[in-house]
């Protein structure tokens, strides 16, 4: 019989071993991205606009796979429990890999342990928009209309584990009001009903609410980070309007199952990060909303871990509860 120390030094020399051999001869076949939320968010369209690139310098397709419900926790599910082969990757968002495991001892997923991070690809804003019936043309026009109507201004929100959900819990808590969340599937199936008049406040993301403000069906008031968006330049930061402290971004990130071989995970950082820094492909992106940004996976881990434990916090304190 081996010595124990001499089966472990095997076996580890085997994985390392069989990890090379993966790199080696990856990619051969196409590989699929898992979008956790539909067509037209975020997640989608950031997706649309990156993969390509990586997809040449990589020499094989990148396939968005749609995976929608549940606030992202059932594609981030998927993702999770995919093969750590290099094959299958997962966008991930604040709300899939932090405001889930702030809110939820239970998750069916460990953002932090089922994951290795690729690459973070930027932060996105929010922007609160009104139906232009209303009446409200600033942020603080709004805000009075609802301390005139506690419980009357409804908001959209992707469930409780969303940033806008917990966005909408801040800015009535900031500004003493009581603001009335209405739950969907995502910002792109919200924005139907705000475009309509039948939800008065649109706390969305940009790329499905962008069109509709460029269009005077929906009318922005605010945006949510701590400067403006290059998309809506003329739109004022909700910092601006007086209220203090209010930052809410959601960012976006690239991940992979763990356990995927470190070359692999190298390499396909490098070739995300490399396609952030192509001048269209920022355009693209800037167009969005989104702000790029690129992160090493020993960075976005850290990040990661501090980003669960702010949003921890702020659940507590918001006293939300999964759903």
């Amino acid at each position: 019989m081996k010595p124990p120390i001499l089966l472990a030094a095997l076996s580890c020399a085997l994985a390392i071993t069989a990890n090379a051999i993966a790199a080696d001869t990856w990619p051969s076949r196409p590989i699929r991205l898992i979008a956790p939320f539909p067509a037209g968010s975020s997640v989608d369209a950031a997706a649309r606009v990156i993969t390509p690139r990586v997809a040449e310098t990589l020499g094989q397709s990148i396939v968005i796979d749609n995976r929608g419900g549940a606030a992202g926790a059932i594609g981030a599910e998927l993702g999770a429990r995919a093969a750590p082969d290099g094959y299958t990757l997962a966008g991930g968002t604040t709300s899939t890999h932090a405001l889930s495991k702030a809110l939820n001892p239970h998750l069916a997923y460990d953002p932090e342990k089922d994951f290795v991070p690729i690459t973070l690809i930027g932060h996105l804003p929010y922007v609160l928009a009104v139906h232009p019936g209303v009446g409200a043309n600033t942020l603080n026009e709004l805000i009075n209309i609802a301390r005139a109507k506690p419980g009357q201004v409804r908001y959209t929100t992707v469930g409780n584990a969303s940033m806008a959900r917990l966005g909408g819990e801040l800015l009535s808590n900031m500004t003493g009001t009581q603001l009335t969340p209405i739950a969907y599937k995502s910002s792109a199936q919200s924005v139907v009903d705000t475009v309509a008049g039948r939800i008065e406040l649109q706390f969305g993301t940009m790329a499905p609410v962008l069109p509709h403000i460029r269009s005077g069906k929906l009318r922005a008031l605010a945006v949510t980070s701590a400067t403006r968006s290059p998309a809506l330049p003329d739109t004022p930061t909700a910092q601006e309007t007086g209220l203090k402290g209010f930052e809410v971004t959601l960012w976006l990130a690239v991940f992979a199952p763990a356990k995927t071989p470190r070359p692999i995970v190298e390499r396909l950082h490098r070739e995300f990060a490399a396609a952030l820094t192509v001048p269209q492909i920022r355009e693209a992106l800037n167009i969005q909303g989104l702000q790029p940004e690129s992160a090493t996976p020993a960075a976005f881990s850290r990040y990661l871990s501090a980003e669960i434990a702010k949003w921890r916090d702020v659940a507590r304190k918001a006293n939300l509860k999964p759903e």
